[in-house]
C-alpha cells in the first residue's frame, strides 16, 4: 500500500484528480478507488510487488546504484532453459537478481553497471546455443535463425551421405529372397560387410554421423546438458539419450565385431527433430512478420526551445528537468511536462486509452507519447525527464521477464520417462549379465538397445509439428500466435477482461445524431476542414456539401488564418470561389467567417468563453449527450447557438455476440477503460458483463487484471499502448491488429483482422491444438509400448527400429497436417 503523495493502487503521483477516502487512503483518480474498493488484493503478489520482488528476491537486497537491463535471448524453449540462464548470470558477483522468460525470450538483470556492462552481460549469457543481445538489436533474431538453417544444411548434406550408404549397401543385407535387392547383390553386400576392410567403411559412417550429431544436433545436446545441470529432465534429454545411445552402440559395435549398426537411427532422430524445430520457427517468424507494419509511440528526439528563441534538436536522453521543449502540430510529445506557452488539442489515447482528445493550455500537464493534433505547445520538462510511454514500456518488460513459462506436456512426461528408461536399461543389462551370463560387450549392447528405442523420432516431432500447424492455421484465420504455450495454457478460462476504446468500440469518431439547420451544419463543415482534430474531421465528413466527396483537411498552426493568396486551398471542394474568409483554432473548437457570417463550432465551454448565448434546451441536450458518453458539438452564428451534433465512437458490431458467447461458456467478463464513467454506461447494461471499471490509468489496469486473477485464469483483450501492462499481466494477452507495437509485443496473440469475433476462434484453436499435441504424443508412445519389450527380450533389430520409427513419424506428420477447425 502506498503512502504519502502516491496512489494506493497504481503508485502514480497524486495530481489534480486525486481522491482521498475518510480513512486517509489516497488515489490518483476515481477509477483506482473503484478498483481498490471492489476487488480484493491478491494474497500472493501485487503487480508493483511482482516487478520489484521477483522469485521472492526482496527489492531491498538489490544494492543502491545497481541498474536493471533487459535483454533478448534466443535459444530458450522450455522452463529448464529459464533456470539455466538465470544460474549462468548469477555466477557474476556484480549481478544481484536475474529473471528469464522463455515465453517472451527476455531476461531481466539487476547489476552494477560499473563492473558489468550490457556487453558483458550479453557475453556471459551467450553460449551453449543461447545468444543474448540488446532488446532493440534488429540483427539478433535473424542471426539465430541463420545459425539454425546452417546447422540443418550441414545435417542434410552429411546425413544424406550416411543414409545413401545404408540404402545401397547395408539395408539389402537385412532382407532375404530378393525382397529388397537381387539375391546375388544382397549376398555380395553381406560378404563385403563381413570382410576386414568393412571396419574402415563403418568408421567413415561413424565420422559422418558424428558431424550430424554434434553439429546439427548441437541445440538438442545443449538442451540435454542444461536439463542435467538443472536436474530437470526434458524432451531434449530424451531425444539426445536415444541419439547418443545409437551412436555409442554403433561405435562400440565396430570394435567388438557386431554387425548391427544404428547410425541411421542417430541421423534420423537428429534430422527429423531439427527439421520439425526449423519448420516451427519459420511458421512463427512468418506470423510475427505479419505485424511488422505496427508502429510505436515512443519518441527518440526532442526540439529544445532556448531562451533566445532558437531551437535545437537533441536526443530525448539528453533532455533535462526544467528544459523547454517545442511540440508542433502532428508531433508526439517526447516527455511528460507542463504547458508554459501555446494551446492545442492532444490525443492521449495511446497512453490513457481515452478516445476523446484533450484541450491543453498554459499550466496543463501533457503526457509523453501523446499526439498533438492541432496547435503548438511549449512545455517545461518534468522532474523525471521521462515519458509515460517509456514508463509503460519498462513496466511491460518487467512483467514479461517475470512471466516464467510453464513446463510443456512433453517435458513433463520426460521428467518421468527419462529416469524410468535409464533404470530399465540398467535392470535389463544387469539381468543379462548376472542371470543370463552375457558378456560385458553383449550386456552393454542390450542396455543401449533399450535406450535407443526409448525415443522415436515421433516423440520429438509430436509437439513442434502440432504447434507449427496450429500457428499456421491461426495465421490463415488472421490470428498471430507469439507464444505457442497458449495451446496448453488456454484452458478453463475464468475471466476475460476487455479494454473499451478500440476493442469493444471502433475508436473512430463519427456524428451519431444532429439537430439543427442543414445549411448551418454545411457551413460548420467547411470551417472544420481547417482543423486536424478527429471531432472536426467527423463533422466535416458528415455535413460536407456534396457528401460523396468529403472535404480535405487543411492543417494550420492555430491562430487566425485570413484567406488571401491561398484561397483555392480553403475553398470547398465544389466551390468556384472561397466561402471561408477567416479561420481561428481554439483549444475546444473553431471559429471563422463563412459566407460572410461568423460561425462558432465547439463545446459549451467555447460558447461561454466567447460570450455567445446557448438556449437552455440546447444546454440540456448537451448534458444528455455527455451523459451518454459522447461529445456535444454546438454550432452557432450571430452570437447564438442554434444546432447540436453528438459525436462519439461506436461499439463494434460484433461486441454483443462475443459477450453473449463468453456468457454461455460460463466465463466472467469485465471491462476496463480510461474514459470517464459516462462513456462506459452502455456496457453496464449488458447482462453478460459482470463489472465495468472506468477512469482507470494504464498502471492501474495491470493491477486490476492482477486482482481479477486471484485464484482464476485471466485473459486480457486490448489494442493500445496503455493496455500493454495489463496484457502482460494477464495469464493470456490478446491484442487486436489495429493496436500499437507495444500492445502486440506484450500480448501472446494478436488478431490482425481487427475482428473481435475472432476471439472465439482463438479459444477453439487452442483447445483443438492441445488435443492434437496429446494425440501425437499418444501415437509416439504406441511405438515405445511395442519396441521396449522387444528390446528387453533381445528380439529387436536395426531394421525394425528404422521401419517402426518411420511409421510412427509418418502418423505424427499426417495427424499434424489435418485441419484443426472446420472452415
Amino acid at each position: 500500500m502506498s503512502t504519502g503523495d502516491h496512489c494506493t493502487l497504481c503508485e502514480l503521483p497524486l495530481a489534480e484528480t486525486a481522491v482521498e477516502t475518510p480513512d486517509g487512503t489516497s488515489f490518483c483518480c476515481p477509477g483506482c478507488r473503484h478498483v481498490y474498493e471492489t476487488l480484493d488484493e491478491r494474497p500472493d503478489l501485487s503487480v508493483e510487488e511482482g516487478i520489484e520482488q521477483l522469485d521472492d528476491e526482496p527489492a531491498e537486497d538489490i544494492p543502491e546504484g545497481y541498474e536493471t537491463t533487459f535483454l533478448r535471448i534466443d535459444g530458450m524453449h522450455c522452463a529448464t532453459c529459464e533456470t539455466f540462464v538465470e544460474s549462468q548470470a548469477q555466477q557474476d558477483e556484480a549481478v544481484a537478481a536475474v529473471d528469464a522468460s522463455y515465453i517472451t525470450d527476455t531476461v531481466r538483470v539487476s547489476h552494477d553497471p560499473e563492473q558489468v556492462g550490457t556487453e558483458d552481460l550479453c557475453d556471459s549469457l551467450t553460449g551453449l546455443g543461447y545468444r543474448a543481445y540488446e532488446k532493440d538489436d534488429p540483427l539478433g533474431k535473424r542471426q539465430a535463425e541463420d545459425r539454425l538453417l546452417y546447422q540443418l544444411i550441414v545435417g542434410l548434406v552429411f546425413g544424406m551421405m550416411v543414409m545413401l550408404n545404408y540404402v545401397i549397401i547395408i539395408y539389402p543385407t537385412y532382407f532375404e529372397h530378393g525382397l529388397y535387392a537381387p539375391p546375388e547383390v544382397a549376398a555380395f553386400m553381406a560378404e563385403m560387410l563381413d570382410s576386414t576392410g568393412a571396419q574402415y567403411f563403418y568408421l567413415v559412417l561413424g565420422f559422418l554421423t558424428s558431424i550430424v550429431l554434434f553439429v546439427t544436433g548441437n541445440p538438442i545436446l545443449k538442451g540435454a546438458y542444461v536439463s542435467l545441470k538443472t536436474r530437470r529432465p526434458n524432451m531434449d534429454l530424451l531425444v539426445a539419450l536415444a541419439a547418443i545411445s545409437a551412436w555409442a552402440y554403433s561405435t562400440l559395435a565396430i570394435f567388438v565385431g557386431d554387425p548391427h549398426m544404428y547410425y541411421d537411427v542417430t541421423v534420423g532422430i537428429i534430422l527429423v527433430v531439427t527439421v520439425g524445430s526449423y519448420y516451427e520457427n519459420q511458421i512463427k517468424r512468418q506470423a510475427t512478420e505479419t505485424l511488422a507494419d505496427l508502429t510505436t509511440a515512443q519518441v527518440d528526439e526532442a526540439r529544445l526551445h532556448n531562451p533566445d528563441g532558437q531551437h535545437q534538436t537533441v536526443s530525448v536522453s539528453n533532455v533535462a528537468p526544467g528544459d523547454h521543449v517545442l511540440i508542433r502540430e502532428g508531433e508526439r510529445v517526447p516527455v511528460d511536462g507542463l504547458v508554459v506557452d501555446g494551446e492545442g488539442t492532444v490525443d492521449e489515447a495511446v497512453v490513457t486509452g481515452e478516445s476523446l482528445p484533450v484541450p491543453k493550455t498554459a499550466n496543463k500537464q501533457v503526457i509523453g507519447g501523446s499526439l498533438l493534433q492541432d496547435g503548438s505547445l511549449i512545455i517545461e520538462v518534468g522532474e523525471d525527464a521521462d515519458s509515460s510511454i517509456a514508463r509503460i514500456t519498462d513496466m511491460v518488460w518487467n512483467l514479461q521477464s517475470a512471466n516464467h513459462g510453464i513446463q510443456q506436456l512433453a517435458d513433463r512426461l520426460a521428467t518421468i520417462f527419462v529416469p524410468l528408461v535409464l533404470v530399465l536399461a540398467v535392470v535389463v543389462g544387469t539381468i543379462h549379465f548376472l542371470a543370463l551370463g552375457a558378456s560385458v560387450s553383449a550386456t552393454m549392447l542390450v542396455a543401449l538397445t533399450v535406450l535407443i528405442v526409448s525415443c522415436p523420432c515421433a516423440l520429438g516431432l509430436a509437439t513442434p509439428l502440432a504447434i507449427a500447424s496450429s500457428v499456421r492455421e491461426a495465421l490463415e484465420r488472421g490470428i498471430v500466435v507469439f507464444d505457442e504455450t497458449i495451446f496448453e495454457r488456454l484452458r478453463d478460462v475464468d475471466v476475460v477482461v476487455f479494454d473499451k476504446t478500440g476493442t469493444l468500440t471502433t475508436g473512430e469518431m463519427r456524428v451519431i445524431e444532429a439537430d439543427g439547420p442543414t445549411e448551418l451544419f454545411e457551413r460548420a463543415a467547411l470551417l472544420e476542414t481547417h482543423s486536424s482534430h478527429p471531432i472536426a474531421a467527423a463533422v466535416a465528413t458528415e455535413f460536407a456539401a456534396g457528401k460523396d466527396t468529403p472535404p480535405e483537411s487543411v492543417a494550420t498552426d492555430g491562430g487566425v488564418t485570413s484567406v488571401g493568396e491561398s484561397d483555392s486551398e480553403l475553398a470547398g471542394p465544389d466551390e468556384p470561389s472561397p466561402r471561408v474568409t477567416s479561420f481561428e483554432s481554439h483549444a475546444n473548437g473553431v471559429s471563422g467567417v463563412v459566407d460572410g457570417e461568423r460561425i462558432l463550432v465547439g463545446n459549451p465551454d467555447l460558447f461561454a468563453n466567447e460570450g455567445w448565448t446557448v438556449p437552455e434546451s440546447l444546454s440540456e441536450t448537451a448534458n444528455e449527450v455527455s451523459a451518454a458518453g459522447n461529445v456535444p458539438v454546438i454550432v452557432g452564428e450571430g452570437g447564438t447557438a442554434i444546432g447540436l451534433a453528438a459525436v462519439g465512437d461506436d461499439p463494434r458490431e460484433e461486441w454483443d455476440a462475443v459477450i453473449d458467447w463468453l456468457d454461455e461458456q460460463g466465463i466472467e467478463v469485465a471491462v476496463l477503460t480510461g474514459d470517464d464513467d459516462r462513456a462506459a454506461d452502455r456496457f453496464r447494461a449488458h447482462p453478460g458483463i459482470d463489472e465495468v471499471f472506468a477512469g482507470v490509468p494504464p498502471e492501474a489496469k495491470a493491477e486490476t487484471v492482477n486482482r481479477l486473477g486471484a485464484g482464476k485464469q485471466t485473459v486480457m483483450v486490448g489494442d493500445g499502448t496503455n493496455d500493454a501492462p495489463a496484457l502482460a499481466t494477464a495469464d493470456l494477452g490478446i491484442a487486436l491488429g489495429s493496436g500499437t507495437a507495444l500492445a502486440a509485443d506484450a500480448a501472446d496473440v494478436a488478431i490482425v483482422t481487427d475482428d473481435l469475433s475472432s476471439l472465439e476462434t482463438v479459444f477453439d484453436l487452442a483447445s483443438a491444438a492441445n488435443k492434437r499435441v496429446k494425440q501425437n504424443i499418444g501415437w509416439a508412445f504406441c511405438y515405445n509400448g511395442i519396441a521396449i519389450p522387444l528390446a528387453i527380450t533381445g528380439l529387436i533389430n536395426p531394421l525394425f527400429a528404422a521401419v517402426a520409427m518411420a511409421i510412427s513419424s509418418t502418423l505424427v506428420v499426417t495427424n499434424s497436417s489435418r485441419q484443426l477447425l472446420k472452415k
